[in-house]
Order: C-alpha cells, then structure tokens, then sequence
C-alpha cells in the first residue's frame, strides 16, 4: 500500500499544481465574462428586491394581503400538494413495471413514458379542452399536469432502479424481509434522491407554467401576473405578484435541498456485474400490469395526437397553406439557433473555470447561473421589461432582449453539458499548446473545445429545444409583428380557432422529438445499459 500511496502522491500534487497554474494563467477577459454573466443572472432577484424596495413597506403589505393574493396562493398549493404526490406514484409505480417485472413490451413502454415530453404542456391543455370543452378549474389542472409531467419523476427512478445493487435486497431478504418490506425499507430509501430531483423540477414547472392553466382558466401566480401586467404593463401589482413567485421557487428549491438528506448512496467498490431480479407477475399480473401503461399511453399520448389528427383532417390543406405558418417555423428556427449559439457561447467561460480552475469564487459565479434558472421565464421576463424601459430603451421589445432572456433561462442546459466536455478534454493537451506560443484563448479555442464539442453540441441542442417551446417570456418580450410557432399557435388558440393552431401543434411536437430522446437514450447510458 506504501508505494502505491507514495507513488499517487506525486500525481496528486502535480494536478493541484496545475490547476493553480491555471488559476494564476486565467485571462482575465475569461474571469470578466464569467462575471459578468453571473452579473445578468442575479438580475431577476435584483427586480425583485428593488421593486419590493420601491414600493415600499405600507403599499406592499396592502398587495400581499389582499383576498385575491390568498386565492392564488391557495390555488398554488393544491395544485401543487395534488399533483407532486400523484406523480411520484404514477413516475414510481411504471419505473417498476418496466425496470423489475417481466411486464410484455417493457422497452415499448418505457420509450412511451418518455414520450410525453415532446408534447409541450399547454398543447396536452389544448387537446383536452378540444376534447372536453368543460375541463377547467383545479381538476382539470391536475389531471392535465400529470399527464404533462410524470416523465421528470419516471426517468430519474427508472435509471436509479437500473444501478441499484441487487446485494442489498438480497440482505434484507436473508434477514427474512418479506418482497413488499424490502421495497418500502430498502430500495424506496434508495430512490429518495431521484424523486426529490424530480418532484423539483415539476414543482417548478407548476409554479411556472402559463399556457397549460390560461387555456383550462385555473388562475395561478403566473397567470395573475401576466393578466396583471397587459393590464397595467408593469405595475406595483405585476412586480408584488412576480417576487411571491420567485420567494415560492427559492423555497421550493430549499425543502428540496433538505428532503434530500446526506445520507450516503453510493457502495465502495464497482460491485459484481449483476442482472437486477425481475419479478414475475403471472398472467392475471400481467393483464393488470399491463392496464396502467396503456391507460397512462392513452391519456398521455393518445389524447394530444388523436385530437391533432382530427383538427388537422376537418382543417384540410388550407391549414398548411396559412400565410403565416411558415414564416413562423422561419422565425422559430432562426431566434432557436441564435439562442442555443449566444448562450452555449456565454457558458464556456463560465464551464471553463469550475473545471480547469475550481475555487469558491468560481463556484459562486456558476451557481448564480442556477439559482436564476429555477425562476419562472414571467419573472425574468418582467426584470428585462423594466431594465430596458429605464436603462437600455434602444432594445426595449428587439430580439436583443428576447435573446437575453432565453440566456438567463436557459444557461445551465448548456453549461452541464459544456462541463462535462471539458472535464474529458485533458488539460496538459492545452498546456501543450500554451508552450508552443498558444495565447490561453487560443489554446482554449483550437483545443479544449474542439474536444469539447459533442459536450457543447448537446447542450446547444438541449438551449434550443427549450427556445422552441418557450411561451411567456417571448410573448412579452418579442418585437410587435413577431410570430413564432409558440406565438402562432397561442393567437390561434384564443381565438378559438383551434384547426388553424393545429400544424403549429404538430410542428413543435416534431421538433421536440430529438429531445425526447436524447433523454430517453442518456438515462439507459448513465444507468449502463
């Protein structure tokens, strides 16, 4: 063990000493760029202090008490409190389905649990109010949420069920645990951090959402904070609504942080290759195992791609001969690739100095870039409105502003794929190159992150996608004649001509489709299979 010990030591050492040799090389325009996106990430939490700041103590403290402040609030947390549990046990009860039994189809059905993210949640809304014209109100928002969202809780317990060691279950059966007692005391425990990730992320997408509860009428801070402000554009009102709803998010993200726990769920030890234990459900089983993917595939699925195929056949061609149908792809396609181009862009400093050069500092600049995603697009969208009226008039309502707000939202997509680039990229090829005469920013460029690439592409894929879907930011920010497919298919929609919205519908559906499953494919990857 000594020489061994004595022989890593070096190595060790060594690595320290050239991450400080990278700290100490760092350009300073790539410390100044970080900064300064950092910068424009806290500006949505900068709003909304300074707008509490300016309204002051007596007039705020009217809004927040006010009857119509309760009954949002009261909405918020029965939508929230009857959807995250229904996800968790709908995501929960299919993962084991099709990860443990010997359910027919099991890879067909996995895929279709994935599959409903390529739908955006206002166009399931759609398809159901097309379907059944009275859905509305707190039932109609529950069942269209779950619907829309169950897939963030599915992949995570999937893969998780996938990389568990069967060693543990086989102690607790010889401990004489019966099957059921195994899962509740064993392997649920184990599946804590993947349904809390999961149970976050659908809980800020219920805090954030607008298209889905506008188009069923259940009234939520988002919505409230829309209507309030093409109301009073942007008024004391719209800016009390939008900090409750950025103090909801931040608090949402904190009993997230402690439900967690630090508990450890990792083994020493790579373990012996094991195929994890199917259980047989027999034939009666297999019938009832069968009904819950199907029911949830109809529902899901079935709905949305039904409706649109009904929609698009009492439509006929002219629906795809609409004047503004293709100029709206047009645009679509052009503000997506300029986003997911300027914000994977920003993310290489940013990426560039947690991996090559981590220190606390640099650990906070990336984590502002975080804390700021997990706000609703209305809120960042407000800041920007206020920011550009006051102190940047020339690009209030210009693409301009509608980029920087896909780049507030959408950083970290591209930044965890660019740091994973970076990390595989080996850091003596760019001190190679900076012995050669290589400037830092050209060893960076030539080859740091043509090894990076395939990081930088995903992530730019993954920034683009979420610019396609993205509704209310880009109604509020984007230049007066602006129509893309989110816009198209949502002026479509209020005028309740929901055959004209339906190749918009279908279109965003067909864009969505890589996404899905680039999702679907790197969960069996991280899971090894």
């Amino acid at each position: 063990m000594a020489p061994a010990a004595a022989a890593h030591a070096p190595a060790a050492l060594s690595h320290r000493r050239t991450r400080k040799l990278l700290a100490r090389q760092s350009n300073p325009w790539i410390i100044g760029l970080s900064l300064l996106m950092s910068l424009l990430a806290l500006l949505p939490i900068a709003f909304v202090v300074l707008s509490a700041w300016q309204t002051g103590w007596s007039t705020l403290l009217e809004l927040v008490w006010r009857p119509r402040v309760a009954e949002l609030a009261v909405n918020t947390l029965l939508l929230s409190i009857l959807t995250l549990p229904l996800c968790v046990a709908l995501g929960l009860a299919l993962a084991w389905l099709t990860e443990r039994t010997d359910l027919p189809g099991r890879r067909l059905w996995s895929l279709l649990a994935t599959a409903p993210l390529a739908v955006p949640a206002f166009v399931h809304s759609y398809a159901w109010v097309s379907l059944v014209p009275s859905i509305h109100g707190l039932g109609g928002g529950v069942l269209v949420s779950v619907i829309a969202y169950f897939p963030f809780l599915y992949l995570p317990i999937a893969a998780t069920l996938r990389r568990l060691d069967p060693a543990i279950e086989d102690v607790g059966q010889s401990l004489g645990l019966k099957p059921w007692a195994v899962f509740m005391r064993i392997v649920l425990p184990q599946l804590r951090l993947a349904i809390c990730g999961g149970s976050l992320l659908v809980g800020l997408h219920l805090l954030a959402e607008y298209g889905l509860y506008a188009m069923i009428r259940f009234d939520t801070f988002t919505t409230a904070i829309f209507d309030q402000f093409k109301s009073t554009f942007s008024g004391p009102a719209a800016h009390t609504l939008a900090g409750l709803l950025a103090l909801c998010c931040l608090g949402l993200l904190t009993v997230e942080s402690a439900a967690r726990g630090k508990a450890r769920y990792a083994r020493v030890g790579s373990g012996s290759a094991r195929q994890q234990r199917t259980v047989r459900l027999g034939r009666g089983g297999k019938w009832l195992g069968l009904a819950l993917p199907l029911l949830t595939s109809a529902l899901a699925l079935g709905v949305p791609l039904i409706t649109l195929g009904n929609w698009l056949v009492a439509g006929g061609l002219e629906v795809w001969q609409a004047d503004e149908l293709w100029p709206a792809l047009q645009q679509t396609l052009l503000l997506g690739a300029a986003g997911a181009l300027l914000t994977t862009g920003a993310a290489v400093p940013v990426a560039w100095l947690s991996i090559r050069a981590p220190g606390r500092l640099h650990r906070l600049l990336e984590s502002c870039n975080y804390i700021t995603s997990s706000l609703p697009g209305i809120v960042v969208a407000l800041a920007l409105v206020t920011v550009t009226i006051n102190f940047a008039r020339p690009i209030y309502q210009t693409s301009i502003t509608v980029l920087l707000a896909y780049l507030l939202m959408f950083m970290p997509r591209a930044l965890v794929s660019l740091r994973a680039g970076i990390a595989q990229a080996p850091v003596e090829l760019e001190n190679i190159a900076q012995s050669l005469g290589r400037s830092p920013a050209r060893a960076l460029w030539l080859v740091t992150l043509r090894l990076a690439a395939p990081g930088a592409a995903a992530g730019a894929a993954l920034v683009f996608l979420a610019v396609v879907n993205e509704l209310t930011a880009t109604l509020l920010l984007a230049p007066n004649g602006t129509r893309t497919l989110v816009t198209g298919f949502w002026a479509l929609t209020s005028e309740i001509d929901y055959a004209g919205a339906a190749p918009y519908a279908l279109i965003m559906i067909l864009l969505s489709l890589p996404l899905t499953g680039l999702l679907y494919h790197q969960s069996k990857r991280t899971a090894g299979r």
